[in-house]
């Protein structure tokens, strides 16, 4: 039998809650019975109502996330926001909520790990949050935005001015990671990759190419990672990514 308790033990093997930020709210969101049977993991980046729905139309009782469903605390257990609702319906059905957020970031085989997997970075290694690494070949700015662009299925990446450089050294930082800008620009690279960069830190473009994918994009093979890790070390487990699309922000093209 597989308890709860033992994916979380396993989880927190890959990303120990002592690696998140002293901000964060990492761990487990909603737990009824830790010691209960799982009866299956539903994966996602985001936890909404549409996700509690899936787990218990998918008879999962529980739901891992990279983003805490609960971020800031909660006064009340109502029905006004939707992160109440949750709580109440995941409470309801015997769900547990279990979210591994920057933890998962700092992870030396987490997010950014992926993300330079993804990007096929070589000789990759830690800078800060994130990570920097090498293409295998260099390629021209343009062309290399197309390609992370399809990689991705971004259909609007931002990025600073071009100016006819060759990408080789390449930093990333899945979600808001602009903080690294100056770092990345430091340890050498020709471009950093992040989910988003407010309109001012663009003009903190020096020598790198700036790339802002949207926070949803740059994070969104963190359900793959997640999903791989559980179900290779549960093999007799029913694990899923969810099937609904999380991203609270569209594009009007």
């Amino acid at each position: 039998m597989t308890k709860i308790s033992d994916i979380i033990g396993s989880l927190e093997q890959l990303a120990p809650i002592s690696l998140q930020e002293d901000f964060d709210n990492a761990g487990v969101q909603v737990s009824a019975d830790p010691d209960a049977e799982c009866s299956g993991v539903l994966v996602c980046l985001d936890i909404t109502e549409p996700v509690i729905d899936e787990a218990i139309r998918k008879g999962c009782n529980m739901v891992v996330s990279h983003h805490p469903l609960i971020f800031n605390p909660l006064r009340q257990i109502t029905n006004a926001t939707f992160q109440e609702r949750c709580v109440i319906r995941a409470v309801q059905n015997g769900i547990t909520l279990y979210s591994a957020h920057t933890n998962l970031d700092n992870a030396p085989d987490g997010v950014n790990r992926r993300i330079s997997q993804v990007l096929g970075l070589e000789n990759v290694e830690s800078l800060g949050m994130g990570m920097v690494g090498t293409l295998p070949e260099p390629v021209g700015e343009r062309e290399f935005v197309a390609r992370v662009a399809e990689l991705f299925d971004v259909r609007c990446v931002q990025h600073s001015a071009f100016q006819g450089r060759t990408i080789r050294r390449v930093a990333v930082c899945g979600g808001a990671g602009s903080f690294l800008i100056s770092e990345a620009e430091q340890a050498g690279t020709d471009c950093f990759i992040t989910g988003e960069i407010s309109y001012h830190r663009f003009f903190e473009a020096g020598n790198a190419l700036l790339m802002a994918l949207g926070h949803y994009q740059s994070e969104q093979f963190t359900k793959n990672l997640i999903s791989e890790y559980v179900g290779s070390h549960f093999p007799e487990l029913k694990v899923e990514m969810t099937e609904i699309n999380t991203n609270a922000i569209e594009y009007f093209i």
